[in-house]
């Protein structure tokens, strides 16, 4: 039946197909899958499932809940509009990462069990690490190499916990756990919290999406740590831990923001300042704080999008990305900068976008839970994402100095792509109910009252007024701010020495031994009469031309003593 098809398969069967269409018909051709899973999705009724039986285990390969279609439908959306904003690019790599890359993340909303959730996991982190190297320099293939390194790391916990659970449970079925009920949930909400980007697991994402494709980019801010927040609430809901440490994120990701200078590396750090709502929220674990969850991250994709979207044809037009570089573009981007904007009103919580309506619910849901701590720094997390995307970025990228940079011209399916984004961003926000519908937890939640405004007002119009008032210390600087990744790449010559020039030379020495081994059995065993009588130690006149005979080869020496102890042990 149509109506128990897995959306993953949508997108993967486009991935295999795209290819095979003429070059200039597969942009196009691109957008039909997504789009044909967002119908899909739509039309899955709650409740349906679908079962295949897979060695000895039955695999729940679609299982739809209403958290599930949350976010199953943003996936297809973001596709969409990704799509329409990628039209452009030809290369058939990209397009194929990207349609792996979202039925990846379709792979895992939907699992049932263990087995489906891994199998889509592991399918994002290699078609996502394609799109970073996909760019093509230098800096992207060792940002690529690292992005692999850690995301292997993260799976090798994921997998270990899955194995236990699987074992001590006999189940491969996906549940909720209990806080800290075993060891098996600790790894996998290690694997999972890495996916987050929860520091100090996070360098990763800062260090690999402003230098991934520009429209690649657009797919990572999408889907990866949505993904994984998706299966944070799923499995740890009300695990008190995450609140404290998703509050640490949401400050965490706005602090080191003001170290960045690429543009794109500075929303890089605000998606972790964003997912770490999130988190928290799952931490929470009422029903108000999960559908906030759901809530947030449904919104953070669209205006996420929208603002790697901005800073792309940035850097498309330009070839700059970093602060230090850039000034001055607003008389020629005129219509860029202020679909930005749309996506910086988002993410700061202005009202009448959809940020306002989402991270909001998270607020009040620490609020109800009398968490009273986590609501204020929430809030000053707040304050920290207006003062950077929505002032610091858009100040000095298109205002501030002019940099004498002249911009190319665009192309309009990027700007089109934006536009879409931004309606979006405006809809919801405008009609917050459209989401609310959609949400796991029936709620009775108003985001338009009269101290949610003032105070929202408030806290926008001092945190302009003291970017104003110091623009100036707040502009880029020329230089790289390292993060904790320094831990893991500061040792990489001893790294090198050991797991990779010192295993090589195992495997020379294997090898070598593996060639000799044959050659002396052959001597032993053909001719054994001959053997023994050339045996012989080296004299005092060595002569390296000589044959020295097997006793002066440590290798047949050692055959030796092993078959005459074998043919005694046999004898006796």
């Amino acid at each position: 039946m149509i109506a128990e098809f897995p959306p993953v398969l949508i997108f993967w069967l486009g991935a295999v197909l795209l290819p095979l269409l003429p070059k200039n018909v597969r942009p196009w051709a691109f957008l039909a899958f997504p789009a044909a899973s967002l119908a899909l999705v739509l039309s899955l009724p709650i409740g349906t499932t679908l079962t295949v039986e897979f060695l000895r285990f039955e695999l729940h390969v679609l299982e739809v809940t209403q958290l599930s279609r949350v976010f199953g439908i943003i996936f297809s959306l973001i596709g969409i509009i990704a799509g329409i904003y990628a039209l452009h690019v030809k290369q058939t790599g990209q397009q194929v990462a990207a349609l792996l890359y979202g039925g990846g993340a379709l792979c895992v909303t939907f699992a049932g069990d263990y087995l489906t959730l891994f199998a889509g996991w592991e399918v994002m982190a290699v078609a996502s690490g394609y799109l970073v190297w996909a760019r093509g320099t230098g800096e992207s293939y060792a940002a690529g190499i690292r992005y692999f390194l850690v995301h292997l790391f993260g799976g090798s916990l994921l997998l270990a916990g899955i194995a236990i659970q699987v074992v001590s449970t006999g189940s491969i079925l996906l549940r909720p756990f209990e806080y800290g009920e075993s060891i098996a949930a600790w790894l996998i909400i290690a694997g999972v919290a890495l996916n987050t980007a929860l520091p100090p697991l996070h360098a990763w994402l800062a260090d690999s999406y402003h230098r991934a494709t520009i429209t690649g980019a657009v797919f990572m801010s999408a889907l990866t740590t949505k993904s994984a927040v998706y299966v944070l609430a799923l499995l740890f809901s009300g695990w008190d831990i995450l609140l404290y440490m998703g509050v640490m994120m949401a400050l965490y990701g706005v602090v080191y923001a003001v170290l960045a200078n690429d543009i794109r590396q500075l929303l890089a750090y605000h998606i972790i300042s964003q997912v770490g709502y999130m988190v928290a929220g799952v931490g929470i674990g009422t029903t108000l704080a999960i559908n906030g969850t759901a809530a947030h991250a449904f919104s953070h994709i669209l205006y996420k999008a929208l603002l790697f979207m901005g800073a792309g044809v940035v850097l498309y037009t330009t070839g700059k990305s970093k602060l230090t570089e850039l000034g001055g573009l607003y008389k020629h981007q005129r219509l860029t900068y202020w679909l930005y904007m749309i996506g910086a009103f988002s993410i700061s919580g202005f009202p009448l976008f959809n940020g306002f309506i989402s991270k909001s619910i998270i607020v009040s849901a620490a609020g109800k839970s009398d968490y009273s701590v986590a609501v204020l720094l929430l809030m000053l997390a707040s304050i920290g994402t207006f003062l950077h995307t929505g002032l610091k970025l858009p100040y000095w990228t298109w205002h501030g100095r002019d940099s004498g940079v002249v911009p190319a011209k665009a192309p309009k399916n990027m700007i089109a792509a934006m536009a879409v984004a931004a309606f979006f961003c405006v809809l919801f926000g405008v009609y917050p109910d459209l989401l609310y519908r959609q949400l796991p937890h029936a709620m009775n939640y108003q985001p338009y009252t009269l101290h949610h405004l003032v105070e929202a007002v408030q806290l926008l119009a001092f945190t302009f007024i003291a970017f104003w008032i110091y623009r100036s210390s707040l502009a880029g600087e020329p230089y790289v701010a390292l993060d904790t990744d320094w831990f893991y790449r500061a040792p990489r010559d001893v790294a090198r020495a050991v797991f990779v020039t010192g295993v090589n030379r195992v495997f020379d020495a294997c090898e070598t031994l593996a060639f000799r081994i044959p050659g002396v059995l052959s001597r032993v065993f053909t001719h054994p009469a001959q053997f023994l009588r050339t045996m012989r130690l080296p004299t005092r006149d060595f002569d390296p031309d000589a044959d020295r005979g097997p006793l002066a080869d440590p290798l047949a020496l050692t055959l030796l003593v092993i078959v005459l102890v074998a043919i005694w042990n046999l004898w006796w």
